[in-house]
Formats: C-alpha cells, structure tokens, sequence
C-alpha cells in the first residue's frame, strides 16, 4: 500500500487543537488506521495532522509562488521564518 504521507520521522510529541466537522474527524481516523496498516506503526491524528498539512501546502504551487511573492514583498529588515 502507498500513502502520499511518508513514514513519520522520530520527533518531538506536538499537541494540534482544531475545530473539525464530524466527517473530517472519521476521514482523519481512518487515515490514522490506514497508516497504521501501511507502516506497522500507530500515530494518533494530532501526530500526522502537521506533516499533512506540510505535504499538502509543499504540493501547491500556487500557493509556492504566492509565498515567494510575499517573501520578495517583505521589507529586508523584517525577520523572516523559513520552513523546509
């Protein structure tokens, strides 16, 4: 089985709070029991939340032109915070 999520890397517990319809709730859980399946490994949803959203917005690139132009627009002396 292939998941466009890979395999968590070791890391740090994050704690996620979100307001969620009831179906994305049961979506995300049966995600959660997919991956469990798939790597052998349980992760809660709090856990795999982040990377999927990472996954996602690293996927769009609309949304990586729009964050480049933000970044071209930022005045050079503000602090900028880069994600990998």
């Amino acid at each position: 089985m292939t998941l466009k999520l890979n395999k968590l890397p070791d890391r740090e517990a994050v704690k996620v709070t979100f307001t969620a319809s009831a179906e994305l709730k049961a979506a995300l859980n049966d995600y959660a029991e997919v991956y469990r399946r798939a790597y052998g490994q349980k992760e809660g949803v709090a856990e795999l939340i982040p990377f999927m959203l990472e996954a996602f917005m690293n996927a769009d690139p609309g949304f990586k032109r729009a964050r480049k132009a933000l970044d071209e627009a930022r005045p050079s002396s503000s602090p900028q915070l880069k994600e990998t």
